[in-house]
């Protein structure tokens, strides 16, 4: 049985449902039954029309459970509605599915694990395998989700921006469990820019290519991180790389500048680099202006004191720095290295050893620990 097509068959099964009548949750679990019954049924009886299939064996599960709970006799009008068994429709409404599963009354958390299993189509345990909690604690999340959107209509445009976010979100969660979420999201935004014309959806998709082509590099054999500085160049994805410039550099040709197509413009500068020290840094620290000027974030700004301290050298990285709040996540460990380009190791090496100490994860943390240690080393020989 073809997994992958159930998947991309199930949130457009899941919104002919509630286009019918069935409110989210109630839909999502008549979904979820007519898939196990799909995995029962196909391998020895593969239908000729399966998102038929599943859509009329969906709507008769759903069916079944309205007649069954006396406590919502207003559903027994549906009843008597039932569509005959035929071809489902060929438009697609996953577009609005994305919308559901991002409304703004969900927390991110919320919003991505509804996302991955309404839109993506993986299953409770998949999805909190990747989070790594337990499958009870995902189950619960993911119903109050259900609970949470059961009541919205599909009457008002949704927020382009939001549902963006949600996937960037699934996107930074790149790989644990069995679940390669990176490759997840960038699945679903493929999805998403085939359903939607948008500049910006066009932007985080070839944002999410040039980082995942440089995936394969960005760890040693040991699992150490590798910074960009020093990954080995010949194992980056020449064709991902390719294939994200030419989705962004149709974006940008339409002058609806927006922030993932700029953050996509500095990862394409990085991309495009022979080597480490023919990067553009001018260009990128322009770019970065743009991106301070669209969102006015302190982290885009700390991304940018890195920038200019390779471009004007790292005292103008250390002035830049200077303006922010040293409370910053990674301030620490940027303030260590432009102390040590700027010929000062005892800063240097006690910024990463504080740096180390607040890191966000073990990769990180073992890195700057060890960038500590091999300056203290060198200061005592």
């Amino acid at each position: 049985m073809d997994e992958a097509l159930v998947r991309s068959l199930t949130p457009g099964v899941l919104t002919i449902l509630v286009r019918r009548g069935a409110d989210f949750a109630a839909a999502e679990d008549a979904v979820q039954d007519a898939l196990v019954e799909a995995f029962r049924v196909w391998p020895a009886a593969p239908p000729r029309d399966p998102k038929g299939w599943l859509v009329t064996v969906a709507w008769r599960k759903f069916l079944d459970q309205a007649r069954a709970d006396s406590a919502r006799r207003r559903r027994e009008d549906l009843v008597e509605d039932e569509p005959t068994p035929g071809p489902a429709p060929g438009v697609d409404d996953t577009l609005q599915l994305y919308f559901l599963c991002a409304h703004p009354s969900l927390t991110p958390s919320s919003a991505v694990a509804l996302t991955l299993r309404a839109v993506g189509g993986l299953t409770t345990r998949q999805i909190a395998r990747a989070y790594l909690v337990p499958e009870a604690t995902m189950a619960q999340r993911i119903s109050r989700a259900k609970r949470t959107v059961s009541g919205v209509r599909f009457d008002r445009p949704g927020d382009v921006a939001t549902v963006l976010r949600v996937l960037y979100l699934v996107f930074n969660e790149g790989y644990s469990g069995d679940v390669d979420l990176a490759a997840e999201a960038i699945r679903l935004t493929r999805q998403l820019a085939a359903a939607i014309d948008h500049p910006e959806v066009a932007g985080l998709l070839a944002l999410m290519l040039l980082h995942h082509a440089r995936r394969a590099s960005r760890t040693a054999p040991d699992g150490s991180l590798v910074p960009l500085a020093e990954q080995d160049r010949g194992r980056w994805d020449t064709r991902m790389i390719a294939e994200g410039i030419g989705i962004l550099q149709s974006a940008l040709a339409r002058d609806r500048l927006g922030e993932f197509q700029a953050q996509a413009a500095v990862a394409a500068l990085h991309a495009d680099a022979p080597t480490a020290g023919e990067t553009d840094w001018v260009q990128i620290v322009e770019w970065y202006d743009e991106l301070a000027r669209l969102t006015d974030s302190p982290v885009v700004r700390l991304n940018r004191a890195v920038a200019l301290g390779e471009a004007d050298g790292p005292r103008a990285g250390l002035a830049a720095l200077a303006a922010l709040d040293d409370s910053l996540p990674r301030y620490a460990a940027v303030a260590a290295y432009l102390h040590e380009r700027d010929g000062d190791p005892d800063t240097a090496a006690r910024l990463y050893a504080e740096a180390a100490r607040t890191a966000p994860n073990l990769a990180e943390r073992d890195y700057l620990t060890r960038q500590a240690a091999r300056l203290n080393a060198a200061r005592r020989r």
